[in-house]
């Protein structure tokens, strides 16, 4: 699993550095770091497979960038002091695949890495806090924009292909939103392996509605179905 850490303070980073080295598995390869998200995705981390990003650079937040990464294709794992519930769920809708506070262990820190970078459910302590708290005990999962939108093209009959067409992206990114999709319901404790389940799970929380679902045909034949 290829890793490219932003991060502004040497002491961290020199710390997830010996957290990766001393992995048994080294599943954990760090490519790039830097303390800019231009600065490591412009050289050797274009291409790792997960962005471990720290919330705050140089004192300037850097939330607003969590969109444009995601919507480009990137795996993002927040990794911030900032820990409260308002924060952590913030960057949820932004469309971080998850957060880790810097207060939680080298384990959790390595396996939420590789979770992400197989587009696996895992859920940090911090994070599984947040989500708990949310929405008064809600399981309801936080799906960004760009997630729910290709979502709803997709469940309106578009192929992963037109919908990449439709939306602008590639067709690797559409599949990284759906999975993301099934990734977050997993991490509530609602699994969402099938399309008929996602779509029901969807429906069920005001994600979207049935009346958005204008070209849609029953998909009860391919309950055990897996696009």
């Amino acid at each position: 699993m290829t890793l490219a850490v932003v991060e502004d303070t040497p002491v961290v980073l020199e710390g997830i550095r010996s957290w990766v080295a001393a992995d048994p598995g080294r599943r954990v390869e760090i490519v790039a770091s830097g303390n800019t998200v231009d600065s490591v995705l412009g050289g050797e981390g274009a291409h790792a497979d997960v962005i471990l990003l720290d919330l705050e650079l140089d004192g300037v937040n850097s939330l607003p960038r969590i969109p444009e990464l995601v919507a480009a294709g990137r795996r993002v794992v927040v990794y911030s002091v900032h820990e409260d519930d308002a924060t952590v769920m913030a960057v949820l809708r932004a469309g971080a695949a998850t957060f880790i506070a810097k207060t939680e262990t080298r384990e959790h820190c390595v396996d939420t890495i590789v979770a992400v970078g197989r587009d696996r459910p895992y859920v940090p302590p911090v994070m599984a806090g947040a989500l708990v708290a949310a929405d008064g005990q809600t399981s309801r999962p936080m799906l960004s924009a760009r997630e729910r939108e290709a979502l709803l093209l997709w469940f309106q009959g578009m192929n992963k292909q037109s919908v990449a067409l439709r939306m602008g992206i590639s067709e690797a990114t559409v599949k990284q939103y759906i999975e993301r999709a099934r990734v977050k319901y997993a991490s509530t404790g609602r699994a969402a392996p099938t399309k008929t389940t996602l779509l029901a799970r969807a429906i069920q929380d005001g994600l979207i509605t049935a009346d958005d679902i204008i070209e849609y045909q029953s998909l009860a034949a391919d309950h055990h179905t897996r696009d």
